[in-house]
Formats: C-alpha cells, structure tokens, sequence
C-alpha cells in the first residue's frame, strides 16, 4: 500500500479515496488519522477480493442505482455496500485481521 498526498483532491470534499493499489489523501496530516487509514484499508481489501476492475464496475452500478433511486448523491454514496462497510467498520482498527472474505456483501440490502 503505497499513501500519497495529491493536489487534485485539494478542492474536493475527499479526504482520502482508494484507486488499487494506491491510497491518495488530500491532506498530508491525514497519513496519521488511523480511522481514514482503516476505512481505506478495506476498500483495498474489497478491490482486491473482485480483481479490481469489478470492484469500480460494480461501486458505479450500486451508485447510479441508488442515485436513481433516492435522487440524492450523498445518500446514494452512503447507500453503496462497499462504504456501508468501510462507514461501519472503520473504527475497529483490528478489523481487517478478522475480516471473513467477501463481507460487503452482508452490506447489499437494505
């Protein structure tokens, strides 16, 4: 896992976003922030578990199916299976030690 501080999130809302295998974080304090670290952590986890390239197929087609949905970005963000589990389990720093595979799927109804 490779952090770096990007100047292309400094006029975002995005603290950090996970693009296999890279963590970009807008601020550089942030490499401290554990809790940002673990969420993005299991988005790795995640990416990795569908080969990467259908980890964004399926994050885009779980976003527009929420946005259709609920006609709201953030909710439809917030809705995707793959950030209900990384919202839910960041604050368990042991998580990813215990992590059975493929557990966002627990995450998919609602």
């Amino acid at each position: 896992m490779i952090i770096v501080c990007q100047i292309f999130l400094k006029n975002t809302k995005i603290n950090g976003i996970t693009l296999f295998p890279f963590i970009f974080l807008r601020n550089s304090e942030d490499r401290k922030n554990k809790v940002l670290i673990n969420h993005e952590k299991i988005h790795l986890r995640q990416q990795l578990e569908l080969l990467v390239v259908f980890f964004y197929i399926a994050y885009l087609a779980e976003y527009y199916y929420w946005l259709f949905r609920l006609k709201d970005h953030y909710k439809a963000y917030r809705s995707i299976s793959f950030e209900r589990e990384a919202y839910t389990k960041e604050n368990d720093l042991r998580y990813l030690k215990k992590r059975k595979m493929w557990s966002f799927w627990k995450y998919y109804s609602r």
